[in-house]
């Protein structure tokens, strides 16, 4: 069904649950839509309330300067196209990072347009482009609208729009019909893009995707793409200080060992729960378990260490020599940088935390998370004093343990911290202006971070300004630092989440991609029917505790009231089991309640709730339209379905 024409007739409360409601039904008031607080003491708008506001209004003018300058009609971006680990189709899309979940926060409708037509731009502007050289893109460097074979270092980052664009609009059929799809690359089903061999529970190789896998070592040419001229581009767009194609493909020259399974392949799990959430068809959620499970083996058996490389017969190493450590993007991975003529270690195992973080969020299983906190204790184990401070490893060779930075190996703490809240986990998690500012240790927080927020905004826009680019001189990263969008802030203080992937909470590098939203609280407007914080309310999470939060809602136009629907987790994973006003305490026993506030009116809320006690959905708080293609419509008899057409 055209997504224009796609109905939001609401079903009753039998559809929400899951039991087919007759269409003289559809017209049922949700639960939603009835409140459980009516919320009538004024409050006078705190700074935090109305700089919040001023964060989320600020963008609407800004990300339309931005996609007017730097996307056509088409939503095709204006640069040289190009395929490669450089600056390939994944960093052009990129360029609109973080508009999805901008839109979620509550910014404008404009914002959800412009996002969706950059993405539908972009799968057709790079399924059209093609390469001369590289052979598996010479027919497109997509295809089925997604890449054609990458790693997923970018495979990833690429992926970053599409995997939160379910927060906006989880109906749309387009967007259904590629979550399903992409899964599908993936999890066995696809006989065209057989990336998984489920006997051996591996994905055949590091470069995968609607093609399939590469089962070949990739070479430098694979890598950086086409011969290009770089003396009529942009020299800042030259990713690692490369000044010509030479350089580039020196940069790659050992990028070689790519078959066999990697763990950046763990991030492929994010699109099985996506197409999970559409409808919680059981074999998205076996398949995660299953890959994740193997991963989880796979370190309990390499004392405690996630290896780097899988062979195609499911051994530890098999594709590297015997090495656990092999393997491109490897514990091992020191390459030579053309430039200096010295060694960069990249080893890149903190991305594949995502696809436990993923297992985590489906079943509440501590395991996903403890094979983290073991692999990190063991890298503790083997620190050392080096001038007089203590350094631990970040890479492991032929010759044992090296490249010692000073203090503990401590990436993905915080992360782990935030889902278990247990005071075990805090101890292992570093301080973060966020977490004293939950842990009230830091008040002026959200000021502070609201402020720089609008900063970034206006520097942002700033650069926009004295950009003298043309298309024919900028690569698809050129612009991306130009991105308006700044939700970081957003995120933690008006939902209790973390950003990941983005420096000052998360401890994952700010390079990996794709991944979910982890959040505490998300926010619906019952009116509007859509997501996002509703016009004029402002929301403050103060406190997080493993069974519970506070949180501060008020109304800052002083004339209309507003109702606000208020989901626990991003996807409805936690059930709220009752919230209190200070007044009176009132059960929930659903993963959302609904608050109406008087104009000018507030309150601080305590919600008690079990985390992670639902299995996530991508449905909105309300009995959700029937779409084509979706498990209510294929209930719907013939007539029916055309009569809803």
């Amino acid at each position: 069904m055209n997504t224009s024409r796609r109905s939001f007739l609401m079903a009753g409360s039998a559809l929400a649950a899951g039991a087919f409601a007759a269409p003289k039904a559809l017209a049922a008031l949700p639960a939603a839509d009835r409140p459980i607080f009516e919320l009538a003491v004024p409050m006078a708008p705190p700074e935090w309330a109305l700089l919040e506001r001023a964060v989320l209004d600020a963008h609407t003018a800004a990300c339309e300067a931005f996609f007017d300058r730097y996307f056509d009609e088409r939503g095709f971006l204006l640069e040289h196209e190009r395929w490669g680990g450089d600056d390939g189709p994944d960093d052009a899309i990129e360029n609109v990072n973080d508009w999805p979940q901008l839109y979620a926060l509550g910014a404008s409708e404009r914002v959800r347009q412009m996002y969706e037509k950059a993405y539908e731009g972009h799968v057709r502007q790079y399924t059209l482009a093609h390469t001369t050289e590289v052979p598996f893109a010479r027919d497109g460097m997509y295809f089925r609208e997604f890449p054609v074979m990458m790693d997923w270092q970018h495979n990833g980052e690429g992926l970053t729009v599409f995997n939160n664009m379910g927060l906006g609009d989880p109906y749309n059929k387009r967007y259904r019909d590629r979550v399903r799809r992409f899964a599908g690359f993936y999890i066995g089903e696809d006989a065209s893009a057989p990336n998984y061999d489920k006997q051996h529970k591996i994905i055949r190789s590091m470069f995968n995707g609607s093609r399939g896998p590469l089962m070949r070592k990739a070479t430098g040419l694979d890598w950086a793409g086409d011969p290009i001229d770089t003396s009529g581009v942009d020299q800042n767009s030259l990713l690692h200080g490369e000044h010509s194609y030479e350089q580039m493909v020196a940069h790659f020259k050992d990028y070689n060992d790519t078959t066999g399974d990697n763990p950046l392949n763990l991030e492929a799990t994010g699109l099985a729960l996506n197409a999970y959430m559409l409808e919680h068809e059981p074999k998205y959620r076996d398949w995660i378990i299953e890959y994740v499970d193997a991963w989880v083996d796979r370190a309990r058996r390499n004392n405690d260490m996630i290896p780097t490389n899988i062979g195609y017969d499911g051994t530890i190493g098999g594709e590297a020599g015997g090495k656990w450590y092999g393997g491109v993007y490897g514990w091992a991975f020191s390459p030579v940088v053309p430039q200096t003529g010295k060694r960069d270690d990249r080893n890149r195992i903190p991305f594949c935390l995502l696809g436990f973080l993923n297992a985590y969020m489906i079943t509440g299983d501590d395991k996903y998370l403890d094979v983290w906190r073991r692999m990190t204790d063991h890298i503790n184990a083997n620190a050392k004093v080096i001038d007089g401070k203590l350094s631990a490893p970040t890479m492991y060779g032929d010759n044992g343990w090296y490249s010692y930075k000073p203090g503990k190996w401590l990436i993905g703490s915080q992360d782990i911290y935030y889902l278990t809240m247990k005071p075990s986990d805090r101890a292992r998690a570093p301080d973060n202006p966020w977490l004293s500012f939950i842990e009230g240790k830091n008040p002026g927080y959200p000021q502070v971070a609201l402020r720089s927020a609008l900063e970034r905004i206006r520097n942002a826009h700033a650069a926009l300004l004295s950009d003298q680019t043309t298309p024919d001189t900028r690569f698809a990263d050129t612009m991306m630092d130009q991105n308006p969008a700044s939700v970081t802030a957003l995120i933690e203080l008006m939902e209790g989440g973390i950003h990941i992937g983005r420096p000052g909470w998360s401890r994952l590098s700010p390079g990996v991609g794709g991944a979910l939203q982890f959040t505490r609280f998300r926010y619906f407007d019952p009116v509007a029917r859509r997501a996002g914080i509703p016009q004029d309310v402002a929301a403050l999470v103060e406190t997080l505790a493993a069974d519970g939060s506070t949180l501060t809602l008020v109304n800052t136009n002083q004339s209309e009231g507003r109702t606000v629907v208020i989901q626990g987790g991003a996807y409805g994973e936690h059930q709220i089991v009752s919230v209190s006003d200070g007044k009176s305490t009132q059960p929930v026993s659903q993963r959302f309640f609904t608050v109406r506030l008087a104009p000018g009116a507030g309150a601080r809320l305590s919600v008690r709730m079990q985390r992670f006690a639902n299995q996530p959905t991508l449905d909105f708080p309300w009995a959700p339209p029937i779409v084509d293609g979706s498990e209510q419509y294929r209930r719907l008899s013939a007539q029916e379905q055309h009569d809803l057409l």
